[in-house]
């Protein structure tokens, strides 16, 4: 079935961030006297708040206090942090193809509605960008699927084999896993090649503008050209 649309994570796949959001995290945490290694908190970035605190926070306090330590790193981020934020290379250019083909662009992030707002104009794409959803339309956060029923949701609800997600973390591909759609990995975020394919990626750029260079073999591209192998070693 013909190719219809295209979900994008936004942190670590779009945006260059993922080291300012664990840093943020590891802030906060020793705001509130929480001990947290930066390479620990790094590995759970992808998921939301929800999902990542209860890795590091007890039950009991996180029951008293998880609304609080979230809003605190959620405003040190926006004045410490967010300034920093870059785009990869070639994000524009990748969605401009992607419209071109006739292919629907939206986003699926575990940020709040506002920085998912802000992350577009950063990325200079909000013009091209047809839906966004943020953590505000899902109930809970990836590796949970609900982000990417809500995505398909606003698109109409297409056949599932005719979405792509792109996303940099393990917690993306098995979100939209869940939600039965196919993901292709990008090698931005740092995360390992070997986490990618475990998760199950069917293909893995390393960044957008790779695969804006291989978009014509890609798992993108409404009907693939003959091209390098992308599929991840079994």
């Amino acid at each position: 079935m013909a190719m219809r649309a295209v979900v994008f994570d936004i942190d670590g796949t779009l945006l260059d961030s993922v080291d300012l959001h664990a840093a943020a995290w590891v802030e906060a945490f020793a705001h509130f006297g929480i001990e947290a290694e930066a390479r620990a908190v790094r590995s759970q970035i992808g998921k939301g708040g929800d999902e990542l605190m209860p890795v590091f926070v007890p039950a009991d306090r996180l029951a008293r206090q998880g609304a609080e330590i979230e809003a605190y790193r959620s405003d040190l981020f926006k004045r410490a942090y967010l300034a920093r934020v870059k785009p990869f290379p070639g994000v524009r250019a990748l969605f401009e193809r992607i419209r071109a083909e006739g292919l629907t662009p939206a986003l699926a992030s575990s940020g709040k509605r506002d920085e998912v707002e802000h992350y577009q104009e950063i990325l200079g794409i909000a013009d091209l960008v047809a839906v966004a959803t943020s953590s505000d339309d899902a109930e809970r956060s990836k590796p949970h699927p609900d982000i990417f029923a809500a995505v398909l949701e606003k698109l109409g609800n297409p056949p599932p084999d005719t979405v792509v997600v792109v996303g940099d973390t393990p917690y993306d591909a098995e979100a939209a896993g869940k939600a039965g759609l196919a993901t292709v990995g990008v090698l931005c975020g740092g995360f390992p090649e070997a986490d990618l394919s475990a998760a199950g990626c069917i293909a893995i750029y390393r960044d957008p503008q790779d695969l804006l260079d291989g978009f014509d073999a890609s798992p993108l591209a409404p009907s693939p050209l003959p091209g390098p192998d992308r599929t991840p070693p079994a």
